[in-house]
């Protein structure tokens, strides 16, 4: 039998790759450091438990392989039929015994990553469009992807990190984030944001010259702050306790 090869050659597709099956393997290792009995504790995700976090993972990289198959064969798949659908299947799989989550989480995650890898250089800026609506190139789903699965092994609450985020995913992050809120500053009458990292050489700033909310404290900190996961060691530029930030997506 011939060994199947992976068909991306790009070197920027390639980095990516890594990043999100690194993200995968450490959602692995947090999932499977859970015991079953576990899975009906809380999240860091108010109003979700464990079991629907785990769910929605899992059926994360299914719709996620249908945005990769819809850009192989030119045949729409979207990743979900509607928004009520995605949330009455991750309702339904959380019912699941917990074998039956842990054989989700597994299986689809492996499914995504053989259709990333069977994916020729050519069809990797065909374009799909997420659950959100927005049009994007299919390479978008290999970032769509490291931040879910990064950012939810943090949210299983037991031990997770975002110190343990690579430095690129982290930054990457923070600069979605205020690229996020410039979006919806005039919608939602939100101020000017930017991110003083103690450990970067440089500042994350907004789009605009001004800023009116700075804050301070490492990169990793600050990206769970702007995430809504907390202001441990965040404070603003002049030392007073961070606000609660706005609505990231």
């Amino acid at each position: 039998m011939v060994a199947r090869t992976d068909l991306v050659t790009h070197p920027a597709a390639i980095a990516g790759l890594l990043l999100a099956r690194r993200g995968q393997a450490y959602y692995s290792r947090k999932l499977n450091e859970l015991t079953d009995a576990e899975f009906d504790g809380a999240t860091l995700l108010p109003g979700w438990s464990r079991r629907e976090l785990i769910a929605h993972v899992g059926l994360n990289a299914r719709a996620l392989t249908r945005l990769i198959e819809w850009a192989a064969t030119g045949i729409e798949t979207p990743m979900y039929e509607s928004m009520a659908q995605r949330d009455e299947e991750i309702a339904l799989s959380a019912t699941l015994p917990a074998l039956a989550l842990r054989n989700l989480s597994d299986h689809a995650a492996i499914h995504l990553t053989v259709e990333w890898r069977d994916l020729p250089d050519a069809d990797w800026s065909n374009l799909v469009r997420t659950a959100q609506g927005r049009t994007v190139p299919v390479s978008e789903t290999v970032w769509m992807r490291t931040r879910e699965v990064w950012i939810h092994a943090v949210d299983l609450a037991n031990g997770g990190r975002f110190d343990d985020i690579p430095a690129p995913v982290i930054d990457r992050l923070l600069r979605e984030v205020l690229s996020a809120w410039d979006r919806r500053r005039v919608a939602e009458s939100l101020p000017v944001f930017a991110f003083e990292a103690t450990d970067r050489s440089a500042p994350f700033l907004s789009t605009d010259v001004t800023s009116d909310v700075v804050l301070r404290g490492t990169a990793a900190s600050l990206a769970q702050w702007a995430t809504g996961r907390g202001a441990e060691g965040v404070t603003t530029a002049v030392g007073q306790p961070a606000p609660e930030p706005p609505h990231w997506l």
